[in-house]
């Protein structure tokens, strides 16, 4: 299938010709938190069919998002990894988030999770509670766990991973309810740990920040 386009001298119209499909920012955000295997792209993108996520990681690829690498000199299963480019995604999807956030007031039925999709979110909690703060922090929900690096953080800057991380300044303990409060807007890590619904394990200013943070003001 040729690739569409609006055919518009435009920067959002051209961003749009990138990215716009169904189901190309969702793969973007699972690369974000790092190099994937197409099986495991496939496994957390419930809905999207195999020709589908194939069709957007070539689209990807020849737009100079995505470059696959192999898992072995010998080839085989390959390993999608975000460009440059593509990582400059990043703040893309996180006012994608911030914009969403009102929508997860009810989760229906029919809703898939999985507990890096708040990742974005969590990230800019983090950034507003401990402003210019360097740092990894590892969330852990019964579902999964995640880690989020607020833009002070030295070598990389923002951004998130799925999974634990390799040496936490600050674990953020909590139910999946509070973890979606505070990725809302409507409560604080503090508040979570005040009412006894979250723990932090650390001993830094960034654990210090998420259990003790300022007087919250919900948004």
């Amino acid at each position: 299938m040729p690739h569409r386009s609006y055919d518009q001298y435009c920067a959002v119209s051209r961003a749009l010709d990138a990215v716009g499909e169904r189901w190309t920012l969702l793969v973007a955000r699972e690369l974000q938190a790092g190099p994937r295997r197409y099986t495991d792209l496939h496994a957390d993108l419930p809905g999207v069919s195999t020709d589908v996520l194939a069709s957007r990681l070539r689209d990807m690829e020849r737009g100079g998002l995505v470059v696959r690498r192999p898992l072995t000199p010998r080839g085989g299963a390959g390993l999608y990894e975000l460009t440059e480019r593509g990582r400059a995604l990043l703040p893309v999807l996180r006012a994608l988030a911030e914009f969403g956030a009102p929508e997860l007031e009810e989760r229906r039925p029919t809703d898939a999770f999985r507990a890096h999709w708040l990742a974005p979110l969590l990230l800019g909690v983090v950034e507003r509670t401990c402003p210019g703060a360097s740092g990894t922090v590892e969330v852990r929900l019964e579902t999964g766990v995640f880690h989020v690096r607020p833009a002070g953080t030295a070598g990389g800057g923002a951004g998130y991973g799925d999974g634990p991380a390799e040496r936490p300044d600050a674990v953020l303990s909590l139910s999946e309810e509070a973890c979606v409060r505070i990725a809302r807007g409507v409560a604080s890590p503090a508040e979570a740990v005040e009412r006894g619904e979250a723990s932090v394990e650390g001993e830094g200013p960034i654990a210090r920040a998420l259990r003790a943070a300022p007087e919250f003001t919900p948004s």
